[in-house]
């Protein structure tokens, strides 16, 4: 086998491009010592290769399989495996023992799809220690909680209890249409590749029988055949004058619970995310000054939302009856999550009790706003500015104005706009 030396990093673009043969990539700079190969199969796999610490002898420890594990992640785990080799342990000696344990217990004992996902997320996804260290996950503290999220509201909630060792293509495939058929075509393709991605994680650790196949990666093989959508599409609905009016006077009657409709009716006084809003807690909010400070933001930019009198008067009726978070679950306490409000619409349309006019997503609120912003004559700036979007180019550079006072007068503008279509 030889290797291809590069003068430059690894690229994604050159891994898509690999063929079944005997050049391995190497990367450079920091990521020295991350390899990939293409194996006869046509499966691309990431390797480190390194001198043992413990025997000084030559070697290596596979870290995944491309694509179900990404370039990005794969260098986050070398990085790992690196802090581990300057510990003075040796990963793949580690790695080895682990495999023997694994392979001396009994059947009874091996994984259940929960406990593959707890592996997945505890040992590779999640921050963890190690022998009193501090060992940085895969993803950054956003990205650990949505993945958990991801995992745990439909994969574990489907298919936990079974051995992940009996589950087949066919049970990813029922589970990931049901997913698409209530309308969360996106949460599909994430909960497919995390699925994926953790079956690979625990094949890489020898927690299944030679010949094992992941049963989330054939899945998505058939789906991809079947043309299924995973991915969103740009979205361009937003609801008319007239399918306003209609939609205020008919969410207080509708079977949405009663958190759900204060959260689109929050929405739609502050333009916010849907998934901000599910979020938000009462330690942000300061209703002297009439503000929100949003601080877990999609840009990462924290922001402070200004509040209309009509979400004021709101807030301070629904601070008697709540805990600490605005909207939360009646059954946790904690904050409802976003995709309930999918699913809720979903069911809705599906029993026939859904508002009669044009499929809406709770996401087209927001656009909605928007829209209705500029229509009333609204500045641009201040619009993107309500929305919370980043500026770009030259704008972004030397605009630093923030325009809270304006934002507050035109989202008061809205909020009265509103009030008169209830009359």
């Amino acid at each position: 086998m030889t290797n291809q030396q590069n003068t430059k990093p690894l690229s994604t673009m050159a891994l898509k491009a690999m063929k079944p043969g005997n050049k391995v990539l190497v990367d450079t700079g920091e990521n020295r010592g991350l390899r990939v190969r293409c194996g006869r199969g046509g499966t691309t796999t990431f390797f480190y290769r390194y001198t043992s610490p413990v025997t000084h002898k030559l070697a290596q420890i596979v870290i995944g399989h491309f694509p179900s594990i990404s370039l990005a992640d794969a260098r986050l785990k070398l990085q790992d495996l690196k802090l581990a080799r300057g510990d003075g342990r040796c990963p793949a000696a580690e790695q080895n023992l682990e495999k023997q344990q694994f392979k001396d217990a009994p059947k009874e004992q091996r994984l259940t799809v929960k406990q593959l996902v707890d592996l997945y997320l505890k040992s590779y996804i999640e921050d963890r220690e190690v022998d009193g260290k501090l060992i940085h996950g895969a993803r950054k503290k956003k990205g650990q909680k949505e993945v958990r999220r991801t995992l745990y509201g439909d994969a574990v909630l489907v298919l936990g209890r079974r051995p992940a060792c009996k589950i087949t293509r066919k049970d990813v495939v029922l589970m990931i249409m049901d997913i698409v058929e209530r309308g969360a075509n996106v949460q599909a393709g994430n909960v497919l590749r995390e699925l994926s991605a953790a079956y690979e994680f625990a094949i890489g650790l020898d927690r299944f029988d030679d010949g094992f196949a992941n049963p989330a990666l054939l899945a998505k093989n058939s789906l991809r055949q079947a043309k299924i959508r995973l991915t969103s599409e740009r979205g361009k609905r937003t609801l008319s004058e007239q399918e306003i009016k209609a939609f205020l006077a008919w969410l207080p009657g509708s079977v949405f619970t009663p958190t759900q409709k204060n959260v689109l009716r929050f929405t739609l006084w502050t333009a916010c995310r849907t998934g901000e809003v599910c979020n938000a807690h009462w330690q942000d909010i300061d209703l002297v000054k009439k503000t929100w400070h949003l601080t877990d933001t999609k840009t990462g930019i924290e922001r402070y939302v200004q509040l209309p009198v009509q979400a004021v008067a709101f807030l301070e009726q629904l601070k008697l009856t709540t805990g600490d978070c605005l909207f939360p679950s009646q059954k946790t306490g904690k904050p409802i999550q976003q995709k309930t409000l999918t699913e809720q619409a979903w069911h809705l349309r599906t029993s026939g009790r859904m508002l009669n006019i044009e499929h809406w997503t709770p996401h087209d609120l927001r656009r909605t706003v928007r829209t209705g912003l500029s229509r009333m004559g609204c500045p641009s700036e201040v619009a993107e500015a309500i929305l919370g979007h980043s500026r770009s180019g030259i704008e972004g550079t030397y605009d630093l104005h923030k325009y809270e006072k304006e934002a507050g007068v035109w989202l008061q503008k809205w909020a009265d706009y509103l009030d008169e279509m209830t009359v």
